[in-house]
């Protein structure tokens, strides 16, 4: 297999074709790209991906060329190559055949049957490289009734029951369905098509072939849906919205302390033993009410005013440090510029900052993938648009 043109990694030599627009596809390709695969991303000539006009925000001040410089594309295109072509014409097509018949791994994200019009589904270009890894990431997946409507990250979030657990219950204020504050749906499906993706790798090397993944932001939506949907197969009973409070443990919620917000879970019976203690609550852990999780969950109504009259006197500091000394998990509801100061995040070097051809700097969230010899790299830029155009063989 030829060396890719990165400078090694863990996943050097795989050549990537990413036909992938917006979030859940460009970001799997930009995993694959962190990882040291070289990812050539086909876009369309003069607009190119979608998210390249969802600006502002601009990566700098003015944006001298503002399809190049929207945060969101920034977002989860660094570290590949761009080639404008247009695959609704023949050369477009003939650019792209060409490089599948030499790529390890195609990721698209078009509506089901699109690129088949185009000469570019899995049958026709398997056809030309038995070896060929085909990714296609839709909403609703390549089978079943839904198969052809447009799926976005929201609407799966209600469809697939997300939305009906997040949120205050109803007739709390605030109560109502709610999307997460992230594109969960999205972002969880970009994970698991690239582990669906590397198993197909995997699986190749004794194989010799390639295959088709099939992803669907419903499937993984509902994969997601984990303990709580699983409650509801072995129950049937349907949950319901609690806030931030967990279904599982008590106390499990977010608190006011005299200057902020505290979130607290208290995962067992001897952690609140020991929550008790650290917050001056005697006799509470022995009252037969509270004394066990079962028994806290059942009468949350009665626990909750005492552990909120507990913090409510001390500042968020005082709690975390008090909580902390005795082992019980809690943290300050941090609002993003508090994210990026915390100290653990700076230790753990997650923002990298990387200097752009013209000499500024600008700085970009890192991969959180720590491998020991062959680390993943957050310091390349995204591509221009068409940037590659012309240079676009696997050299």
């Amino acid at each position: 297999m030829a060396t890719s043109k990165t400078d090694g990694g863990a996943l050097a030599g795989l050549r990537v074709l990413d036909l992938s627009r917006v979030l859940a596809g460009p970001l799997a390709a930009q995993i694959l790209a962190d990882l040291g695969a070289d990812v050539i991303k086909i876009e369309r000539p003069g607009r190119g991906d979608d998210s390249r006009e969802w600006a502002p925000p601009f990566m700098t001040q003015p944006a001298t060329v503002p399809l190049d410089e929207s945060v969101y594309f920034w977002t989860c295109n660094r570290g590949k190559r761009s080639v404008a072509a247009d695959i609704a014409t023949a050369e477009g097509q003939a650019t792209v055949a060409r490089l599948a018949r030499e790529a390890d791994i195609l990721v698209e994200n078009y509506k089901v049957g699109t690129l088949a019009r185009y000469g570019l589904d899995y049958a026709t270009l398997a056809a030309a490289n038995p070896r060929l890894i085909y990714c296609s990431i839709t909403g609703f997946g390549q089978t079943g009734p839904y198969r052809e409507r447009p799926g976005y990250d929201t609407i799966v979030q209600a469809m697939g029951g997300l939305m009906s657990i997040t949120g205050n219950p109803d007739g709390e204020p605030g109560g109502g369905p709610r999307k997460t504050g992230i594109a969960a749906a999205d972002q969880m499906t970009a994970l698991y098509s690239t582990i669906a993706i590397l198993a197909a790798v995997n699986e190749r090397h004794a194989s010799g072939q390639g295959q088709h993944v099939d992803m669907s932001l419903l499937d993984v939506q509902v994969a997601a849906l984990s303990n709580i949907g699983m409650n509801y197969l072995a129950t049937g009973k349907t949950p319901r919205r609690q806030g931030n409070r967990l279904a599982t443990v008590y106390p499990s919620d977010n608190f006011r302390c005299s200057d902020g917000d505290l979130m607290l879970i208290v995962g067992n019976d001897s952690q609140f033993r020991s929550f008790c203690r650290a917050v001056d609550l005697p006799g509470v852990a022995e009252d037969p009410r509270f004394a066990r999780n079962e028994s806290r969950l059942e009468n949350q109504a009665q626990l909750s005013p005492l552990v909120a009259q507990a913090l409510a006197k001390r500042t968020v500091a005082e709690c975390q440090a008090l909580l902390d000394a005795a082992g019980v998990p809690a943290s300050r509801i941090n609002d993003i510029a508090e994210v990026f100061a915390d100290p653990q995040v700076t230790a753990r070097e997650m923002v990298h900052e990387i200097e752009r051809p013209d000499g500024r700097k600008v700085r970009v969230i890192a991969s959180p993938i720590r491998l020991s010899r062959t680390p993943a790299r957050s310091d390349r830029l995204p591509p221009r648009l068409g940037q590659h155009t012309g240079d676009e063989g696997w050299m």
